[in-house]
């Protein structure tokens, strides 16, 4: 076998390894997320998830310092197993927390002093966005524009499959009970741990991007924890990718709140509300996987990276122009999974191919900004919205639709001249550092 054969015969492992790791993580993620609303809206209450989701915003800027940090200090698997490790105690401890009478969820009263609901919340948010955007930075490190139009849609196809096996085990939450979904979840991270340890073992570390020597000797050089933010204004290139990758969330933040409210009025126990909760997640991720394997990869290879990354938006404006004449829990039902479907099939695997001529210190500590600071500022944002507005649901789809729209608007130009600006790069080889 000759070197071309072997190369492409770890590349075919280093993907199917990722995408096993990432069908964990993700199924993990949506776990969670099909729990957070039931555990907060049954401990503190439902009406105070728009302060929860500004407080996140807080809550993440020492995170992203640390994280910054932690990107200077060690090699970059070895976050998997900090990072990791601290999320898994977190769930575990949070797991048996739920199960106490006094503290737990068999307290049925709800209060905004009750510390476990906005611990659980802000715990899983913060999970979400690290655990995530470390695994994209992870392979956007070691990966090539023409490797990650073929392998980044494999590992969101195979990662389609956690998606759906997260929330489904959800839907069992009346017989399995909400604590014990929080210990299955403590040990899929533990899985995801031993996963990473394998992956760099089984292939090269020129096919990892574990080497010390990335991006030309950068590696090596600390530059601080606040250098994402300084390169995040130092190009109009990766401010563009910040509104790429954060703007759905003004409007996905609006949409599903209002869809949230019409369902806690359908679903008044934890477990009926989670299992409402889980469905919307599978029906989901079901829709994002048959998209992923049938048009993801054929999209990117046929009309390139500039029709992904703009179509997102166009359909966005559709959807809201929609909901807008027809509102009612199905419609934002149905609304809420289009925009997600679109986000994790088509604009999740763009907006990471367009890290990947970018320097280290971008690909980690810029993007650990946008996908954590900047995507919780956004979500901040339409919860501003919601919460200004929740005492009327008629103002607030009104005022949330006009805001949805002018978002639409700017998001489609920038996301243009980001696809075009990348192309560029690509095509003359350069990388932004």
């Amino acid at each position: 076998m000759n070197s071309k054969d072997n190369f492409q015969v770890y590349e075919k492992r280093k993907f199917f390894m990722l995408a096993l790791v990432f069908l964990f993580l993700i199924g993990v993620y949506w776990m969670l997320r099909s729990l957070k609303d039931s555990v907060f809206a049954n401990t503190v209450g439902l009406a105070y998830q728009p302060i929860a989701k500004m407080a996140s915003l807080c809550f993440l800027i020492p995170l992203i310092l640390g994280y910054s940090k932690l990107v200077d200090i060690f090699q970059k698997h070895l976050l998997f197993y900090f990072i990791g490790g601290f999320y898994a105690l977190l769930f575990l401890g949070l797991g048996y927390c739920l199960s106490l009478p006094v503290i737990g969820l068999d307290n049925a009263v709800e209060d905004p002093t009750r510390i476990i609901g906005w611990v659980c919340y802000l715990g899983i948010e913060s999970f979400g966005s690290l655990m995530v955007a470390l695994f994209w930075s992870f392979v956007a490190s070691s990966t090539s524009p023409e490797s990650a139009k073929i392998g980044y849609p494999k590992i969101i196809s195979g990662a389609q499959l956690g998606s759906i096996s997260g929330p489904y085990l959800v839907t069992k939450a009346e017989s399995l009970g909400i604590p014990n979904l929080m210990y299955i979840s403590f040990s899929w991270i533990i899985l995801i741990i031993l996963l990473i340890a394998i992956y760099v073992r089984v292939v090269p570390p020129s096919l990892t991007g574990i080497s010390e020597n990335d991006d030309s000797g950068d590696a090596k050089k600390n530059t601080g924890m606040l250098e994402g933010i300084r390169l995040l204004f130092k190009y109009k290139y990766v401010a563009g990718i910040f509104c790429v990758a954060t703007f759905y969330e003004i409007v996905g933040t609006i949409l599903d709140y209002q869809m949230k409210v019409l369902a806690r009025q359908a679903y008044t126990t934890p477990e009926t509300f989670a299992t409402f909760m889980a469905q919307f997640g599978m029906a989901c991720n079901m829709t994002t996987m048959i998209i992923s394997l049938i048009g993801t990869s054929f999209i990117m290879r046929k009309w390139g990276l500039t029709v992904c990354i703009t179509l997102f938006p166009v359909t966005v404006g559709a959807v809201v122009t929609f909901v807008y004449f027809s509102p009612s829990k199905e419609i934002f039902f149905g609304a809420m999974i289009v925009i997600k479907c679109f986000t994790y099939a088509l604009n999740n695997p763009a907006k990471e191919i367009m890290y990947i001529p970018t320097s280290k210190d971008i690909k980690f500590k810029t993007k650990g900004w946008i996908d954590m600071f900047g995507s919780r500022s956004m979500k901040a944002l339409g919860s501003l919205v919601n919460n200004t507005f929740k005492e009327s649901t008629q103002t607030l789809l009104t005022y949330g639709t006009i805001m949805s729209l002018g978002v639409v608007f700017i998001w489609i130009f920038v996301a243009a001249y980001v696809g075009k600006t990348f192309e560029k790069l690509s095509k003359e080889n350069k990388i932004l550092s």
